[in-house]
């Protein structure tokens, strides 16, 4: 311990990092948790508040933050789009509903179109 004298102005000693509880991800994290069982993702279009644009919204996911963060880092590679996490939902830019229920299933999700 310094002196209230003395100025440190580097040291060697590490400062220790927090500890974080494990989270349990599968060899994929993208892929669906055994919490999920044979409820169905819906995948949906949205237009509105978006001037015009539109999102394909993904609900149903159950799965730690964790595992959305990787599905979504997997779908937007997938298809070469932009999206983010909203609570509970994963949007996705554009049109892509097809091509996600596509990718879903191929991860083992139970994935359906919803609406027109």
């Amino acid at each position: 311990m310094p002196d209230k004298k003395s100025r440190l102005v580097y040291s060697t000693d590490p400062e220790p990092e927090p500890i974080k509880p494990p989270v349990n991800l599968p060899k994929n994290p993208a892929a669906p948790f055994a919490v999920q069982g044979n409820q169905p993702v819906r995948v949906r279009l949205e237009r509105k508040g978006r001037g015009g644009k539109s999102v394909s919204i993904i609900e149903g996911i159950l799965s730690p933050a964790a595992g959305k963060e990787a599905l979504l880092k997997h779908l937007k590679n997938k298809l070469g789009a932009g999206g983010t996490t909203q609570g509970e939902i994963i949007e996705i830019q554009g049109d892509q509903r097809d091509r996600l229920v596509e990718l879903l299933v191929e991860l083992g999700y139970k994935a359906k179109k919803a609406g027109g």
